[in-house]
């Protein structure tokens, strides 16, 4: 059976370039939520060596310091905040953020709805008026520039109204990682217009909604099959005239599964990598994974740090 190229031979000018973009940065304030094993105290270790992340670890101190000394990782100096268990860890996480100490969340060893669950309570969390969303931000070696997909890890099924905010959540990241232009594909199965098919109708709802301003700082076109989407010389074959078709940066999926299919393959079959963060919340919540390479998990932080400042910037336009 044939494997994913080693990571360490696989290029990352993507990544690479999103790091680079962090250089001129302070680090951002991060909780890091119960992080009791050894690949998720590295990460955050890893990403402060940086200057990507300025990480507060929150979970039982008992186990930090444990699988720290086990590990040989050093976290001398580094803030813990206490938590009996994981639950607890997200919710303290969260009431962090809340406190105004802490910029982005990371997750460590829990699970994703067990942080998800204390980032959407309705009075504790960090609810805003957007739909909180996944993007997965992908480095594939064959295509030209960074590739957004959405959404493949929250919204299961969602409707037409949710993915008015996955797709505006999509393109202010965008905007934050320095696309000079957003051009949004909405997938389908097909390019033109079906009844039979669901998802061609709400994609070009969504395209009609962004030339009425509903939506926002892009360009939009749907529906379009992947191939459409991304390879020019499709476009061409079926004369598609589209300034998004064969050249999209933001890919927006029909629904999860679809999202996580494309974003694996990509990823098990193109040697890309996917770093993955969840806005729509107060601050960006980097998600990683524990099959994830160090370059994937640096390029999570460095997301987060990127998508972060661009919320600053933006509190500070508003006026009071």
């Amino acid at each position: 059976m044939p494997q994913r190229e080693p990571v360490s031979e696989r290029p990352h000018e993507k990544y690479q370039g999103l790091l680079d973009s962090c250089r001129s940065l302070p680090p951002t304030p991060t909780a890091v939520v119960h992080p009791c094993d050894q690949g998720s105290l590295e990460g955050a270790l890893d990403a402060a060596r940086l200057g990507l992340i300025s990480p507060i670890l929150v979970g039982p101190r008992s186990r930090i310091e444990a699988v720290a000394k086990q590990c040989a990782i050093d976290i001398t100096g580094l803030p813990i905040e206490d938590a009996p268990f994981s639950h607890a860890s997200a919710e303290q996480a969260v009431a962090i953020v809340r406190e105004g100490k802490a910029e982005a969340l990371m997750k460590g060893s829990l699970h994703t709805d067990e942080l998800m669950g204390a980032v959407v309570k309705r009075d504790t969390g960090l609810r805003t008026a957007r739909r909180v969303s996944h993007c997965f931000v992908m480095d594939v070696p064959t295509y030209p520039e960074p590739l957004i997909i959405t959404d493949a890890a929250v919204n299961i099924a969602p409707t037409l109204e949710e993915k008015v905010d996955i797709v505006q959540n999509a393109i202010d990241l965008a905007h934050a990682l320095g696309a000079p232009d957003v051009r949004v594909a909405i997938l389908s199965a097909m390019e033109t217009v079906n009844p039979k098919v669901p998802s061609t109708i709400e994609a070009a709802a969504l395209c009609k909604m962004a030339d009425r301003g509903q939506i926002t700082g892009a360009i939009l076109d749907g529906p379009l099959a992947l191939d459409n989407a991304i390879s020019l010389e499709s476009v061409k074959i079926k004369n598609i005239n589209s300034p998004v078709a064969g050249r999209a940066n933001v890919l927006v999926v029909p629904d999860l599964e679809a999202g996580n299919m494309l974003a694996k393959s990509l990823s098990f079959l193109a040697n890309a990598d996917a770093a993955g963060i969840v806005l729509g919340a107060r601050v960006p919540i980097i998600l990683t994974s524990r099959a994830d390479s160090v370059m994937t998990r640096l390029a999570s932080c460095a997301v987060a740090a990127l998508m972060a400042r661009a919320l600053r910037e933006a509190s500070s336009k508003v006026v009071v």
